[in-house]
């Protein structure tokens, strides 16, 4: 069982290691989640994830767990943690294996969260996935697609947002995952290029007000560094 990070028996959180899941995930982070956590004196660093031949991408379940235990021992006061797409994320045979008997999205993916968390299993880590990848964050706010494509691809892309409680319940199969539905409707959508530029007219607040998975994750790191 993994043991819980609780601020009664460390002091504040100051520093904050997030494993990127790709180049996408890691200019977020540097263009949205570094400024607002050094307004509340957090340094936030990110690490891309390398576990294949290519820049990102979570391809073995073996060495992402390797780097993130060897970084909570390396820096036992700072919080390490993961900024992953859930969709794709190791299991089964080459991965973790989560109980959970819901159909519901959510729940499979807060399952999966936990089985990541109780696997790592030191009390530094929070362990977070991406419902169900980073496009489903876009979905926050279709119209900021504007700035970027024409109204008739922003309309499509409201359609699909309107048609689900949040956006992280856009689903995570080879057909309906949020990016391969934006490719669909907008064929020149780049995740490198348009994903963190979106992202940023989106705005963080907004994000975070549509995505509660997402919002909850945040909030953890925060509660860390209250009193820093």
């Amino acid at each position: 069982m993994a043991q819980k990070y609780s601020r009664r028996e460390a002091s504040p959180v100051t520093r904050v290691y997030i494993f990127c899941e790709g180049q996408t995930e890691e200019t977020f982070v540097r263009e949205l989640l570094q400024p607002h956590f050094g307004n509340i004196g957090m340094t936030v660093t990110p690490i891309l994830a390398r576990t294949g031949k290519g820049k990102g991408g979570i391809v073995s379940y073996g060495k992402i767990r390797r780097h993130i235990d060897l970084l909570c021992k390396q820096d036992q006061r700072a919080c390490v943690t993961t900024f992953m797409d859930y969709y794709a994320f190791p299991q089964g045979k080459n991965g973790l294996a989560p109980l959970c008997d819901s159909s519901d999205p959510i729940q499979k993916a807060l399952a999966l969260t936990k089985a990541f968390q109780e696997d790592i299993g030191h009390k530094n880590f929070i362990a977070n996935l991406i419902v169900h990848e980073f496009e489903g964050l876009l979905f926050s706010q279709p119209k900021a697609f504007e700035q970027w494509f024409d109204e008739d691809i922003t309309r499509k892309l409201q359609t699909i947002r309107n048609d689900v409680p949040s956006p992280e319940h856009i689903n995570d199969n080879k057909q309906t995952a949020p990016s391969k539905r934006i490719l669909q409707i907008c064929e020149g959508y780049s995740k490198v290029w348009h994903g963190p530029l979106i992202a940023l007219d989106i705005g963080l607040d907004a994000i975070r007000k549509e995505c509660p998975v997402f919002h909850a994750w945040l909030e953890k790191i925060e509660n860390l560094g209250d009193s820093a």
